[in-house]
């Protein structure tokens, strides 16, 4: 995608992706993210680490090669829009190998925490997603395909989303989004069946503000079709809908889950997430000490979700 014959795939598996939904389908449900039983002390626990899948063996539909190709080829995009000098802050490329999928999350991370405005991490985040394409397929998609054949481009986007996005979400699947005025939705979504990116970041602002709200920028604003990700913190399940604009509603519902109880984030607050054996005075104060830190406005909200 960065380079000639990258893109070259990329439009190929765009023009073969009309015809690429025969697999069978599965309806999702819209659901809201369940945090009764499995929230303790304001966090949520998420899918159990007992359960957790060997990432490193799901593998998109062009293998194995091509997941660690696409995977290298982001990582250098990401590495090298955080080191662009003329950064407010500068953050320079993890020192574990190009197609390890840790140095991702290592970049990620430090970006969601140095940067104290979100709005700048969703930008970053888009632009990155934008170097991956070369400029004449975001500026001819919206009007060629887009605008004059939503439906499609939709399915087409769904499509392309499981070729090319496995090896940073896992296991996923085209399916159908219910309540869609054309066609019933058929063929318009993808179901992560449990996020890698989420699993291995384990913190809800990442997921938020480094690849929900500019995924959905970047297919509004360049590629010209809206779509809505709709997060499950606890099954790890994430719902892509293309063609369907995020409400208010929904957006505000995922910035303000609670902290996710295996976050890395506010080290201090680790004995509160994990109820190891502490009183409510101790994490009470650990909690004001955080407030006062970091402005945070509820316990009940990710340390790292506002500015």
């Amino acid at each position: 995608m960065g380079s000639s014959s990258s893109s070259g795939l990329l439009i190929v598996l765009m023009i073969l992706s009309a015809n690429a939904f025969a697999p069978p389908r599965e309806i999702f449900s819209h659901r809201r993210r369940r945090l009764g039983a499995n929230v303790r002390s304001g966090t949520v626990e998420g899918p159990p680490i007992a359960t957790k899948p060997d990432y490193s063996s799901i593998h998109g539909p062009l293998g194995p090669l091509m997941d660690s190709l696409l995977m290298s080829l982001f990582r250098a995009k990401l590495s090298e829009r955080l080191n662009n000098p003329g950064n407010s802050i500068l953050i320079e490329d993890s020192r574990l190998a190009a197609d390890d999928f840790e140095g991702i999350v290592e970049l990620t991370s430090k970006m969601n925490s140095r940067y104290n405005n979100r709005t700048e991490i969703h930008e970053i985040a888009r632009e990155v997603l934008v170097s991956l394409f070369p400029p004449f397929i975001l500026d001819r998609y919206p009007s060629w395909f887009a605008r004059p054949f939503p439906v499609f481009s939709a399915r087409m986007c769904a499509w392309a989303t499981v070729v090319g996005g496995t090896w940073l979400m896992g296991e996923c699947e085209v399916n159908d989004v219910p309540g869609m005025s054309i066609d019933g939705g058929r063929d318009q979504g993808v179901l992560v069946k449990r996020c890698r990116f989420l699993e291995e970041s384990q913190c809800a602002s990442i997921c938020v503000n480094s690849c929900k709200i500019p995924t959905q920028m970047f297919f509004r604003q360049n590629m010209g079709l809206p779509l809505t990700m709709t997060p499950d913190y606890t099954t790890g399940e994430c719902q892509f809908s293309f063609g369907k604009t995020p409400t208010e509603e929904e957006e505000e519902e995922a910035k303000s889950t609670p902290c996710l109880m295996r976050c890395p984030s506010g080290g201090s607050m680790k004995r509160w997430h994990h109820d190891e054996g502490i009183g409510d005075e101790l994490w009470l104060a650990d909690l004001a000490t955080l407030i006062a830190e970091k402005g945070v406005a509820s316990r009940t909200t990710c340390l790292l979700m506002d500015d």
